[in-house]
């Protein structure tokens, strides 16, 4: 039993070890800026948080940043769960469409500027991306061994389906993209439609101006084989080797971009991209409905059609009978297919594209205006088509990193957000309103005013906040009353920057319970959008540095703001004031006990500078060994520092129980082995403890032994 789960461990380890090889091709530098188009869960966007953060010193912040999108509402509550654990102040989710995320261009002429107060131009007039990671919803029969539910939805149609969005997505990317920039496009799918057939028709939309890069030296561990140039679609139970071998009838739903040639074949009459309609009934609908029913209604027996689907997927993932009628004349072959027998892995598909110059203004009928694709025949259908909305309550579009359901649905376009007024829903149910504020609130501006009524008194006013109804607006913290009290409790160095960094949740300055810390280029970017008319729908930004303490203790305190725990390694080497350099005892011991009186520390001297310390917030650094106390506290990447509450008798932990948990197992583990240097550490301050009471040596050392384990324990 043990042995059967820890290969199944190891397993899921493989599986997940793969999806986290898409933002190793991105060649992300700590100051890029880069987009996450369909970021949730979140493992890939921690994997390009880290990309920037590294090398950085404690303290300092990169000059990069990263955007990560999601369609869903909730999963970008996962988004932001997942990416707390870096506590970083580069970070922006957004919640939009992909394929129609807002490009942000600064048109100097439709700014009023007295809308924009005292500020000034930002520094960026556009918002582009030196990489863009471009892991797109599919089918996900590529983690059919993590997710093996998939064997019973899972059909061919699945992937013909999500084709359109696939290139809408890839396109979107690209248009974001800088030149000279990289893109990475991936799927957890083997099917060719939603990958080689989708690299050839943006390699086919933006002529010469894109460039499929060969990747496959820089990760040469890598086991993996090249994209296809040719296959068949699949679709109704019939192989399609060419569009022209498409029934007229399915013309609605089988595109020639989904073909190796793409050719359309305009002799015949012209494809229509418009909503699925008309398609005529196929005695194959084990297809497209429900895969316990059969063409005349009557229930099939289950094994029969699981056998008849898995027969499907192995005729799929293995067309031996191509034929040679086309072929794809771009290089497909430098994508990248990992296949999952090839290292006991997931199935992937991967493709790095280059941006070598702008992309055309037109495209044949595709036209491209302020970065954004407009065409009639390329919009998404009111409805996914049958085979993808087959089973509304547990489909995995895109179940690529933790096998979760992921639907795709229709919401409110993102493309015109300037005078189209919001359409969004109401605050989720897990709380990305932060700041708890109403929606009439989100509603108007600062003078009370509704849209309804400032769009009476001007139609191309801007406005400044509550653009998005349900979530809390994005707002520059100003008040200097309260920055200053923060910077002198603190002692905050003037090497740190606060003015102009700090942002909230709540336009009402005095109820803003969180202020949020933004880097510099997350600073531009919000300047930026603030001056477009806020078209990015934010649900999460920078790192929550301080928050409002609220006990009846803390209103008598000189500072109103006590600091968080994850703006903590932020401020660190930077605090002067309200911060004690702990011995390893007695910081094991706050951990433990999570609340200590003065004269109850080992260190009766750091119980005594506990004392003296002013009522209110307080920073508590564990020593390692060779800090001297008079000295000033030195801050490096292996510090470990708490935050803590003086009160007027004792000091309390202010962080979670899970998390003084989670710190006692770090320090069990790294001082675990050093027992003899913890005792040596323990002796003095029981020999200093027992003062006046007579012991020998034994005793000493009995009694060292026994808080030793009890703390290493």
């Amino acid at each position: 039993m043990f042995y059967c789960l820890v290969n199944k461990i190891f397993i899921y380890f493989l599986l997940f070890l793969v999806m986290q090889v898409p933002p190793l091709f991105l060649d992300a530098h700590p100051d890029h800026f880069v987009l996450d188009m369909c970021a949730a869960p979140g493992s890939k966007t921690f994997q390009l948080l880290e990309m920037i953060h590294q090398s950085t010193k404690p303290g300092s912040l990169p000059d990069g940043m990263v955007i990560a999108n999601d369609v869903d509402v909730q999963r970008c509550n996962l988004l932001i769960h997942q990416t707390k654990r870096m506590c970083s102040a580069n970070l922006i989710v957004t919640n939009h469409e992909a394929q129609h995320f807002p490009g942000c261009h600064l048109d100097k002429n439709c700014i009023d500027a007295s809308d924009l107060g005292n500020n000034k131009d930002p520094k960026i007039n556009k918002l582009l991306f030196d990489r863009v990671l471009c892991d797109v919803p599919c089918s996900g029969d590529g983690t059919l061994r993590k997710a093996p539910d998939i064997w019973r939805k899972w059909n061919a149609g699945m992937g013909n389906g999500l084709h359109r969005l696939q290139v809408l997505i890839a396109m979107r990317g690209l248009a974001l993209l800088k030149v000279g920039g990289r893109m990475v496009y991936s799927t957890c799918s083997m099917n060719p439609v939603e990958n080689e057939a989708v690299v050839a028709e943006v390699l086919r939309r933006c002529g010469g101006s894109v460039e499929l890069l060969d990747v496959s030296s820089e990760l040469p561990q890598l086991v993996h084989r090249p994209g296809l140039k040719k296959w068949k679609v699949r679709d109704k139970g019939i192989w399609l080797a060419s569009y022209k071998d498409v029934p007229k009838y399915r013309r609605d739903g089988i595109m020639s971009s989904m073909f190796p040639s793409g050719r359309s074949f305009k002799e015949e009459k012209t494809v229509s991209d418009g909503p699925h309609e008309g398609i005529a009934p196929s005695d194959n609908t084990h297809e497209t409905g429900n895969p316990n029913s059969s063409a005349n209604g009557h229930q099939t027996d289950n094994n029969i059609e699981s056998k008849q689907e898995i027969g499907q997927l192995e005729s799929f993932l293995n067309q031996s009978d191509v034929s040679d009628e086309e072929m794809s004349s771009f290089p497909l072959e430098r994508c990248m297919r990992i296949v999952p027998h090839d290292q006991n892995t997931g199935a992937f598909f991967i493709a790095v594209l280059r941006k070598l110059s702008s992309l055309p203004a037109t495209l044949g009928n595709h036209t491209y205006q302020h970065g954004q694709l407009t065409s009639e025949n390329l919009d998404l259908p009111k409805q996914l088509p049958d085979e993808i909305i087959k089973d509304t309550n547990g489909l995995a579009i895109n179940p690529s990193e933790d096998g979760a359901d992921n639907q795709y649905s229709e919401t409110t376009s993102d493309v015109d957000l300037r005078d189209k007024p919001e359409g969004d829903s109401g605050p989720d149910s897990l709380g990305i309103c932060e700041e708890g504020n109403e929606p009439e609130e989100t509603q108007k501006d600062g003078s009370g005013e509704t849209d309804h009524v400032r769009e009476k008194q001007g139609k191309g006013r801007l406005q400044i906040q509550g653009k998005w109804r349900g979530v809390d607006p994005v707002v520059f913290f100003k008040d200097e009353a309260t920055i200053s009290s923060i910077k002198e409790f603190y002692g905050i160095r003037e090497s740190f920057p606060l003015n102009g960094h700090l942002v909230t949740r709540n336009s009402d300055t005095h109820h803003v319970k969180r202020i949020y810390y933004v880097s510099e280029s997350v600073h531009d970017v919000l300047k930026l959008n603030f001056h477009v008319g806020q078209q990015l729908k934010i649900t999460s930004v920078g790192l929550k540095t301080f928050e409002r303490q609220t006990s009846k203790e803390g209103t008598s305190s000189a500072c109103a703001f006590r600091i968080s725990s994850e703006g903590l390694p932020l401020l660190l080497p930077y605090i002067t004031k309200q911060i004690l350099c702990a011995s390893l005892v007695d910081f094991k011991h706050l951990l433990q006990y999570r609340s200590i009186k003065f004269a109850d520390f080992v260190d009766a001297e750091f119980g005594k500078k506990a004392s003296n310390l002013m009522l209110g917030c307080c920073v508590i650094v564990l020593n390692k060994g060779d800090q001297i106390s008079s000295d000033p506290i030195q801050v490096d990447a292996s510090t470990l520092a708490i935050g803590c509450w003086k009160g007027r008798t004792s000091v309390s932990v202010m962080v979670s129980a899970i998390d003084c948990q989670e710190l006692l197992q770090r320090l069990s583990v790294h001082f675990g082995g050093k027992e003899d240097s913890l005792m040596q550490e323990i002796k003095p301050s029981i020999v200093q403890e027992k003062a006046g009471q007579t012991m020998n040596s034994a005793e000493v050392d009995r009694e060292s032994e026994t808080v030793a384990q009890a703390i290493v324990g």
